[in-house]
Formats: C-alpha cells, sequence, structure tokens
C-alpha cells in the first residue's frame, strides 16, 4: 500500500511538472534581434515600399496542448518606423498619415486564436493605430520551440494580414487605390520566463 501511494504520489507530482512545463508564459526577443514587424505597400501602383517597426515590445502566453488558449500583447513606437528613406519616413510620420506626435504608439491585444491545422491558425485581436481601435485577423503559423544555446527555452512564430487604412482614420483618398492597403509580417521568438 505505501508502494503505491508513493508510486501515485510520484506520479502526480511528474504530471504536474509536465503540465506547468507545457503552458507558459514568453517575453519577445527584441533585444537579440529575433523579432521584426514589417509592411509592405504599393507606391502608385509601380512597385512596393517596404518598411519595419524598430522599436516594440511584447509577450505571449502559449501552450502546444491548448492552442485555443494562447494569447499576444504587443507595444509599437511608431516614431521608430523605418522605410530606409529619411524624408519618406517624416512625410509618413507626419500628419498626413501615421500623425506620430499625436499617436505615439500603437498597439495589438489578442482576444482570441482558432487552429486551422497543425501548427496553424488564425489570431484574432484588437489592432490600436492612428487613435483608431479594430479588429484584425492574422493568419499565424508555429515555426518551431526548444532549447538555445544559452539556457533557454524559445518559441517562435510569423503571421500576416492585410490592413485597410482607411479602416484607422488615414485618409488615402489622393492616392491610387492599390495604395489604400497594406501587407503586415510580423515574426519573432519568444523565451519562457
Amino acid at each position: 500500500m505505501l508502494k503505491r501511494t508513493a508510486l501515485a504520489a510520484v506520479t502526480a507530482v511528474t504530471l504536474t511538472a509536465m503540465t506547468q512545463a507545457q503552458a507558459a508564459d514568453y517575453v519577445i526577443d527584441t533585444e537579440g534581434q529575433h523579432a521584426f514587424i514589417q509592411f509592405k505597400i504599393s507606391h502608385l501602383g509601380y512597385s512596393y515600399i517596404l518598411g519595419s517597426f524598430e522599436e516594440f515590445s511584447g509577450e505571449f502566453s502559449y501552450d502546444p496542448d491548448d492552442v485555443e488558449s494562447s494569447s499576444v500583447s504587443i507595444d509599437v513606437d511608431v516614431d521608430s518606423l523605418n522605410t530606409n528613406h529619411g524624408e519618406r519616413d517624416k512625410h509618413i510620420l507626419s500628419d498626413d498619415f501615421l500623425n506620430a506626435g499625436e499617436y505615439p504608439e500603437a498597439t495589438f491585444r489578442s482576444t482570441g486564436f482558432t487552429s486551422t491545422g497543425e501548427g496553424e491558425g488564425e489570431l484574432e485581436g484588437d489592432l490600436t493605430l492612428h487613435g483608431e481601435t479594430r479588429s484584425i485577423t492574422m493568419d499565424v503559423e508555429h515555426i518551431g520551440g526548444g532549447e538555445d544555446p544559452w539556457g533557454d527555452y524559445r518559441e517562435g512564430f510569423e503571421g500576416t494580414t492585410t490592413l485597410a487604412l482607411d479602416d484607422f482614420g488615414i485618409d488615402m483618398s489622393d492616392f491610387p487605390e492599390v495604395m489604400h492597403e497594406l501587407e503586415l509580417y510580423v515574426t519573432f521568438e519568444g523565451i519562457r520566463q
């Protein structure tokens, strides 16, 4: 009887430890430059402008056994926009477009996740940009996870979505219709806490 009780106790402790190891919170690794927020928008229908936001922070919760309980939170410094052209960056950040002086931060807060296949899903959430909050859906893929060479544990994801700039109060009426939307691409590694 004592052996069975001891075995049951060891089993319970082991299962609890395994469960705790699966569900975890992560901090997005921006310090190691293992995270990117990038965008692509048509330039008058002739080519594309590619850009990124260099300064942001975030965290997420991920459980591979219960992916639908996953959540993500990201804060972006709008003034960190970079399209590799200083004058264009100033124009985009001006009150003609992003108005970074009045709206210095963009945020994303997830509200739900739906699995669409092995390692894939749709992340829903509220994006606040240019003082407007809209619900968006992002196609997400789990890239991989495991221990890194420095003794930490990481998980990595990427996601894409298309944003209609008019939805966020950014007036594009003076520009061709192909410039009214942009493609947003996000990829990041998180370090388990």
